[in-house]
C-alpha cells in the first residue's frame, strides 16, 4: 500500500468511526467540527514533520486519528481526560492492518495516548514525534475562528464594560504565560509563538478599544 493510500484509508476510517457515534448522530455540527479539526491538526503536524525531518506520512496518520475516540459519548470530565488513551485503543487494530512497522505504530499510539494530559496507560517513549501530535493539537486550539467561539461561549457581548475589561486582562495574562510552555521542536515552538502572538495582538487591540470607549484621554 502506498503512503497516499494509507492516508486516504485513514481519512475514511476516521470519518466512518466518528459518524458511528451516538452523540455525533444527534449533533452533525459536532461531527463536522471534529473532522475539520482533525484535518487542521494533520496539516500542522505535516508542516512540523517536514521541517523537523520526521516521518511525514505517519505523522499525518497519527494526527488524523488523535481524536477518533470522539465516536464515544463523554459523560463526565474523566471520560474526556481519557480520550487520548481511548483513541489509542481504537486506532491500534486499524494501524496494525495498515502494515506499518511496529516501531512506527508504537510511536503513533503513544503520541495519541499522551496528547491530552501527557500520560499513557502503556509504556512508551516521549519522542519528538510522539509529542508533536499533542503539540499540533494544541496549536490548532489557537486558530482564528476559536477567538469568535471563545467570545461567544463567554457571552462577551452581554458583559458590562467592567466585566469585559477584566475578561480581556485575564485572557492576556493567560496567553502571555503560555509562552513559557516548552515544545518538542523549534518548528512547534515557532508555530506556537506565532499563534499566541496573534491572539495577544487581538486582545491587546480589544483592550485598547475598551479603554477608548469611556472617556477622552487628555
Amino acid at each position: 500500500m502506498s503512503e497516499k493510500e494509507m492516508i486516504r484509508k485513514t481519512e475514511g476510517f476516521l470519518k466512518k468511526k466518528l459518524a458511528e457515534g451516538e452523540y455525533m448522530k444527534r449533533n452533525p455540527s459536532a461531527l463536522e467540527y471534529r473532522i475539520a479539526h482533525s484535518y487542521r491538526v494533520a496539516n500542522i503536524g505535516k508542516e512540523i514533520a517536514e521541517k523537523e525531518g520526521l516521518d511525514v506520512t505517519t505523522m499525518i496518520i497519527g494526527c488524523l486519528l488523535h481524536d477518533v475516540s470522539y465516536c464515544e459519548t463523554f459523560r463526565n470530565e474523566e471520560d474526556w481526560r481519557n480520550h487520548g488513551r481511548s483513541a489509542a485503543k481504537i486506532a491500534k487494530p486499524f494501524l496494525e492492518e495498515l502494515g506499518l512497522p511496529e516501531d512506527r505504530v508504537r510511536d503513533i499510539l503513544f503520541g495519541i495516548a499522551i496528547h491530552v494530559d501527557d500520560e499513557a496507560d502503556f509504556e512508551g517513549e516521549y519522542t519528538v514525534f510522539a509529542r508533536t501530535i499533542g503539540e499540533a493539537d494544541n496549536i490548532d486550539r489557537f486558530d482564528v475562528y476559536r477567538i469568535y467561539e471563545n467570545l461567544e461561549a463567554s457571552k462577551f457581548s452581554s458583559l458590562s464594560h467592567q466585566e469585559k475589561t477584566a475578561a480581556v486582562e485575564k485572557t492576556l495574562k493567560n496567553l502571555r504565560s503560555y509562552k513559557d510552555i516548552e515544545m518538542a521542536s523549534k518548528t512547534s515552538r515557532d508555530l506556537w509563538i506565532q499563534r499566541l502572538d496573534y491572539y495577544i495582538g487581538f486582545y491587546e487591540k480589544l483592550g485598547n478599544q475598551l479603554k477608548n470607549s469611556t472617556e477622552v484621554h487628555v
